[in-house]
């Protein structure tokens, strides 16, 4: 039996949900969410609460996918109502981040500046204290996290010299170079 499962989710008072066959949606000021859970769970909704229970108690899928559904439907509401925001950190000495409208821009030691288009639902902002920071949010963890790590990529740690892109909140290990042998 899922602990987690068993607990029902408390709604907010300004949050509405909306359960429509297999989908749940839930809304708020900041924006709209929707879920498409698994038919082998129930989502009841019941005046502030939605309750998660599985359909089959003998079925190891739905007694998987219980906890799981009712993880996903917690975090929703916590998105929707507080949002979501991940901060990356560029550290070398000619590398910076560019807002630029709809565009992030990215002087990273190639030869020739990075696009990247940002998308229209997303929030890019550089920080105003430190211009090697950069700060990504809205409501759904997923976008960003995902939006994040297509920046991060575009150049990956180097332990040796320190040229990075990373999350702020990521730790990386400087290395020492190689020592030749001396005669």
């Amino acid at each position: 039996m899922s602990r987690i499962g068993k607990l029902p989710i408390v709604l907010e008072e300004k949050i509405e949900a909306r359960i429509n066959g297999s989908k749940i949606e839930i809304k708020w000021p900041l924006g709209t969410l929707v879920f498409e859970f698994s038919s082998k769970v129930n989502v009841i909704k019941e005046e502030k609460n939605i309750v998660v229970s599985p359909k089959d108690l003998n079925d190891s899928e739905s007694l998987a996918l219980w906890g799981t559904t009712r993880a996903i439907i917690s975090n929703m509401q916590e998105w929707v109502s507080k949002g979501f925001k991940k901060t990356l950190e560029i550290n070398w000495v000619w590398y910076k981040f560019e807002v630029a409208w709809d565009k992030l821009i990215l002087s990273i030691g190639y030869s020739h500046k990075v696009d990247m288009p940002v998308p229209a639902w997303l929030k890019v902002v550089l920080d105003d204290k430190l211009k090697n920071m950069i700060h990504i949010s809205w409501i759904d963890k997923q976008l960003v996290w995902e939006f994040a790590a297509k920046i991060r990529a575009k150049k990956k740690p180097e332990p040796y010299k320190g040229k990075w892109i990373k999350y702020s909140d990521e730790t990386i290990r400087r290395k020492a170079w190689k020592s030749g042998k001396k005669k």
